[in-house]
């Protein structure tokens, strides 16, 4: 483990040595949730550069209401492009606050408006629910995207762990769908199969990060099944899909001590297999979330820089 992440680690109070205790589920979102608020009360370079606002949009199917929280570059001249995110944790944990830090970052340093879903969670909202919340949000953006003032030509999506996974299951969807044609998709360590065969996720038991047990847990919340099943709905599980043509520019970053490992680079690969544009960086010593835990470590400046290049290019074409 690379030395930064594991003092970060226990600074933290958290084993890297043994599994931890399966956490309550509500409690486990409430930690998550507070976590989220402390994020969001973070003072950062970007704050007097970024205007946010949360929107409540009504689903047109069921009267539902999911929340936008959107981040405004307040320098910008002409239309923008659009970043649609979809936060982490694992289908039945988080909220777009905990990446509040990120995102003022990518609206401000890529001159993008910045969109994060906030989803609606398994278990109590099991596939598809949430990717449909994800679909319903992405298609009012390129809908409203002249009062917006976006560029309907320059939207990407993307998308941290079951975020990522969510990213990947929507570029799939508006594939066949419909929806504005997406110039770009960043997965950071993405959530894509829920089989849990590969070495990586056999390797990854104990950190007390996001490991086994944990993934096993979220994919039976958000599938309503056990894992490994012979067949899964169309769009649930993006790493099942046979056909990976077609869809927009892939960035993939994971970590070597991250469960995801193994099926995120066989992605990336596959993607590439498929005439898919896919930018691949793997960070060796590097866990689950690594960025969350060492921001401004070298690693993960590097990492972050990285993507937001990529998001930079994606834009100017």
């Amino acid at each position: 483990m690379d030395p930064a992440i594991k003092k970060a680690l226990h600074a933290a109070g958290i084993s890297v040595d043994s599994l931890t205790e399966f956490p309550e589920l509500a409690a486990w979102r409430a930690g998550v949730a507070n976590y989220g608020l402390s994020v969001a009360a973070t003072q950062t370079p970007f704050d007097d550069k970024v205007i946010l606002e949360d929107k409540l949009l009504t689903l047109g199917g069921d009267g539902n209401i999911i929340r936008l929280r959107m981040y405004r570059p307040t320098q910008n001249k002409g239309l923008l492009p659009a970043f649609y995110w979809m936060h982490g944790g694992g289908m039945m944990l988080g909220t777009p606050e905990q990446d509040d830090v990120q995102m003022k970052q990518i609206a401000a340093e890529t001159n993008a408006l910045v969109v994060s879903v906030d989803y609606r969670l398994a278990p109590e909202f099991p596939f598809p629910v949430p990717l449909n919340d994800c679909y319903a949000g992405l298609q009012w953006l390129a809908e409203h995207a002249k009062e917006l003032g976006v560029d309907n030509s320059r939207i990407a999506i993307g998308g941290a762990s079951a975020g990522g996974g969510l990213a990947a299951s929507l570029a799939l969807m508006v594939r066949k769908k419909g929806g504005p044609k997406l110039v770009h998709q960043s997965l950071t360590y993405p959530m894509l199969d829920d089989r849990n065969l590969t070495r990586s996720s056999h390797q990854i038991t104990s950190l007390g990060l996001w490991d086994r047990c944990y993934n096993i847990f979220g994919w039976e919340s958000y599938l309503g099944t056990k894992d490994g099943r012979q067949d899964t709905p169309e769009f649930a599980v993006p790493a099942r899909e046979q056909d990976l043509s077609s869809l927009p520019p892939a960035f993939i970053g994971v970590g070597a001590l991250d469960l995801f490992r193994d099926e995120d680079i066989d992605f990336a690969l596959r993607l590439m297999e498929a005439g898919v544009t896919t930018e691949l960086h793997f960070y060796p010593g590097a866990v689950h979330g690594f960025d969350w835990y060492t921001p401004h470590s070298a690693m993960s400046t590097s990492f972050l820089s990285k993507r937001l290049n990529a998001l930079k290019l994606a834009f100017e074409k």
